[in-house]
């Protein structure tokens, strides 16, 4: 199975002047590579991708799905992202987000407003 994950550093992702936790762009493609997820987990480093309320959102985006993850911080969020992708990558079937990367995800509604808050 295949996914794409798509981590915001924009104009208030990973922005420490706005108060918001780094996005650590150089560890990710480190444990991209070190992991060898190549195309079966593709990462992408982007611009805007819009909810900036959230700070720190990544767009988890598979054939089937779009899932989207908000406020992440911290080693401990990152590296459960990473490890999330590996499962993926190696799996047969779609692997469940772990309970820490859980409680970040929200939905959007088409307008692509914040409509809801998993908690």
């Amino acid at each position: 199975m295949s996914v794409s994950v798509i981590v915001c550093n924009g104009c208030c992702c990973g922005n420490l002047e706005k108060g918001y936790d780094e996005v650590p762009v150089e560890f990710l493609e480190q444990a991209w590579v070190e992991n060898k997820l190549g195309q079966e987990a593709q990462l992408t480093i982007s611009g805007c991708l819009g909810p900036c309320s959230m700070r720190n959102v990544v767009l988890l985006k598979s054939e089937d799905r779009l899932t989207w993850l908000g406020g992440l911080s911290g080693e401990e969020d990152y590296e459960s992202l990473v490890n999330w992708a590996c499962e993926y990558s190696r799996s047969e079937i779609e692997a469940v987000l772990p309970e820490g990367l859980q409680k970040l995800e929200f939905e959007r509604d088409e307008d692509f407003e914040l409509i809801k808050i998993n908690v």
